[in-house]
């Protein structure tokens, strides 16, 4: 597989416990019935871009494990199983495993005391950022550097715990293709990003900057016409989708699946 073309995405579909999950949203008790609704259509794009859905069984036993991203970090070379950093999503990985272990010839599993979070890691080409956060810790980002680089990835180390508001690096970072990346102002001006042409998501469209290239295509959160016009005006093809009831618990785009 070329990086950049996807034919396979896992997904989950939200547990009857989702509202119980982890969140500092503040915005309101998601709706179930529209959280369903809305990883439905979500579904749709990914097979609307050409992938195949692998779908997972909700599981009411971890309300936040629809947001499998965090499970794991996939290249076109190894799957690493992750050690998401609140403990009481580690049990979300093992459904996951079972899936990778038919789609790669590598799977490496992450071990204590490393933590780290799928939705720190933002692969641009053959460059990985990893974020050092609340959730990846410093041995989190070794553990998968050493993984990444053995397989001649690039690796840079990008330090978020004192940026307010991220709670991952792809919270304020998407990589959409072309030597372009999407960032929050906060990380408009981080050393590890010169080299590539951003697009800055203006501070009342933030939560935007969690977008998605899947092939042809990038995934935008619906609300943010701003962002949408200037990715469309950059030559792409843009696909709104409703996120309201993913975002109060922390939730965004790229966390609904695992793309490879």
């Amino acid at each position: 597989m070329t990086r950049g073309l996807f034919s396979r995405a896992i997904v989950r579909p939200p547990a009857v416990s989702f509202s119980q999950g982890i969140t500092t949203s503040m915005l309101g008790t998601p709706r179930y019935a529209a959280a369903l609704l809305q990883h439905e259509r979500y579904c749709e794009a990914l097979e609307q871009c050409g992938l195949e859905v692998i779908p997972l069984d909700a599981d009411a036993r971890f309300p936040d494990s629809t947001f499998v991203e965090d499970t794991a970090v996939l290249t076109d070379k190894v799957a690493v199983l992750a050690r998401p950093g609140a403990p009481s999503r580690q049990g979300e990985v093992a459904a996951v495993r079972d899936t990778l272990a038919d789609c790669y010839e590598e799977c490496v599993t992450m071990r204590e005391p490393a933590t780290l979070d799928g939705g720190d890691v933002c692969q641009a080409a053959n460059q990985f950022f990893i974020g050092l956060s609340k959730r990846t810790n410093e041995a989190g980002t070794r553990e998968l550097s050493a993984v990444l680089e053995k397989h001649d990835y690039d690796v840079t180390i990008v330090d978020i715990r004192k940026i307010a508001g991220l709670l991952h690096l792809k919270s304020g970072l998407s990589w959409v293709g072309d030597g372009q990346l999407v960032t929050s102002a906060a990380l408009a001006r981080h050393d590890a990003f010169h080299g590539y042409e951003t697009i800055v998501v203006e501070a009342k469209e933030e939560y935007a900057a969690n977008c998605v290239r899947v092939n042809d295509a990038v995934l935008v959160a619906d609300g943010f016409p701003v962002l949408a016009d200037t990715l469309s005006r950059a030559g792409h093809s843009v696909i709104t989708l409703a996120m309201s009831e993913f975002r109060k618990m922390d939730g965004g785009l790229s966390c609904l699946s695992l793309r490879f």
